[in-house]
């Protein structure tokens, strides 16, 4: 078999993280149009991440954030998203490398993405509270707990 120098898999990941991107900058934008929201689930502690330390300690390995209603001074550059959003009545400002997104997912047209990164392993445990109507969505951890590349598409997306 011929090695794949090109790093395919590497290279959809990327491109997938795009439409992520590319998302978040029309929502910077213009704002959520119709009934969109977004469940972004990302790695706490990945490189680049910055958090309160005490979301951190909440959320150790993973969590997940929803922009819908209340979310504030979005902002979208090529690497990363940062967001201001309420946590117990207090805005905290989250600045998110698209690196550490472990899933994305917008209910209301049953889209999403997940995405593991080879030496990172399976994302780990959905954060709490995540909705249930997002039950076994991306974010979910693989049963198998496969070190392999994944990049789930369409998994919601209307038959």
């Amino acid at each position: 078999m011929t090695e794949d120098f090109l790093e395919y898999p590497r290279l959809m990941e990327r491109a997938v993280r795009g439409v992520v991107r590319q998302a978040l900058s029309l929502t910077a934008e213009h704002g959520l149009p119709g009934l969109h929201h977004f469940y972004i689930a990302f790695r706490t502690r990945a490189e680049g991440v910055e958090i309160p330390s005490r979301l951190v300690a909440q959320y150790p390995d993973e969590m997940t954030i929803v922009l819908e209603h209340q979310y504030w001074d979005l902002q979208v550059d090529d690497a990363a998203f940062s967001v201001t959003l309420s946590f117990g009545g207090v805005n905290e400002r989250l600045h998110v490398p698209f690196d550490a997104v472990t899933s994305f997912v917008d209910p209301s047209v049953k889209f999403g993405l997940q995405f593991q990164q080879a030496d990172e392993g399976a994302a780990g445990e959905a954060a709490p509270g995540q909705p249930p109507d997002a039950a076994g969505a991306p974010g979910t951890p693989d049963e198998a707990g496969s070190k392999e590349t994944v990049v789930a598409l369409d998994r919601f997306r209307k038959k």
